[in-house]
């Protein structure tokens, strides 16, 4: 089995987690915020064993861009050897910019 790679969060999407829970909360709804928030947790888990296992991100085309799409949300990382770094989770209808 290949090494684990470590996993961390950027502010930006620890704030787009707590974005989403929010949003199902005002909308009376937060079994639902409850229930994607831990499928996103859970589809970030896989990347301990299989950090390449999301796709390149189409907007930047470079190879430690990834994301995993995990409908309705993009989940957005950088891979750099032994370590992926969520950047943003976003919903999957978002396009990201490039500089």
């Amino acid at each position: 089995m290949p090494a684990k790679v470590t996993i961390s969060f950027a502010l930006s999407a620890v704030t787009d987690l707590e974005d989403i829970q929010a949003y199902y909360n005002s909308e009376w709804a937060p079994h639902v915020g409850k229930r994607l928030t831990g499928e996103i947790i859970a589809q970030i888990e896989r990347l301990t064993h299989h950090p390449l296992s999301g796709r390149i991100v189409p907007e930047f085309n470079v190879e430690h861009f990834r994301e995993i799409i995990h409908p309705p949300f993009r989940i957005v990382y950088r891979y750099d050897k032994k370590r992926v770094r969520i950047v943003r989770i976003w919903r999957s209808e978002r396009h990201l910019k490039v500089p």
